[in-house]
């Protein structure tokens, strides 16, 4: 993927992701434990409810676990009760189990919370959200970033990246990832 093309996908999250919805190197005892302490901060920055936010996510990792390999978890929810996408990226500290199909541990977490109203722009947005954090140099930069500004500017396209060869592109299909799967909200 060129670089070109990685920066558009950031268009894509660029309007539900802020600084302030950034948490880096967040401390977690697992799984569930990263779930809920995820949860509970997106639900208190966007307004809404704690519970309604848990059960949507935990009910969708049931499901299938949102590792999509390489360290990262996308968790996501269709919610009735929102009306815009609200999301978060967080860095753990140290990485976690998350059941990824390459059984790496995950320490990069986006986290998506969307209108089951705006359901048919769902599966667009998270596949592209998935292909840009499948890519290398972006999870690099998020991992090396030292503050949630620096985290926006990797995103974002404001990051210094060489140029990337198509022979590095990788696709969320990846050790068979199926992204239809991430829409079963």
């Amino acid at each position: 993927m060129a670089f070109g093309s990685a920066r558009r996908l950031t268009l894509m999250i660029s309007p539900i992701l802020l600084e302030e919805d950034v948490s880096l190197d967040l401390v977690t005892k697992g799984k569930q434990s990263a779930l809920s302490k995820i949860g509970i901060r997106i639900a208190r920055r966007a307004g809404l409810d704690e519970q309604m936010v848990l059960r949507g996510l935990f009910d969708r990792e049931r499901r299938g676990s949102t590792g999509i390999g390489r360290g990262v978890a996308i968790p996501h929810a269709l919610l009735d009760m929102i009306s815009l996408p609200v999301s978060s990226l967080t860095r753990l500290t140290p990485p976690i189990d998350f059941d990824s199909p390459d059984d790496e541990p995950v320490d990069l977490i986006h986290t998506v919370l969307w209108p089951r109203a705006a359901i048919l722009d769902f599966l667009p947005a998270l596949s592209q959200t998935c292909r840009l954090l499948r890519e290398s140099r972006v999870r690099e930069g998020l991992r090396q970033a030292r503050s949630a500004d620096e985290v926006v500017s990797v995103l974002f396209g404001t990051w210094s990246f060489p140029a990337i060869s198509t022979k590095s592109q990788e696709s969320c299909a990846g050790n068979n990832v199926d992204i239809r799967a991430f829409g079963n909200a």
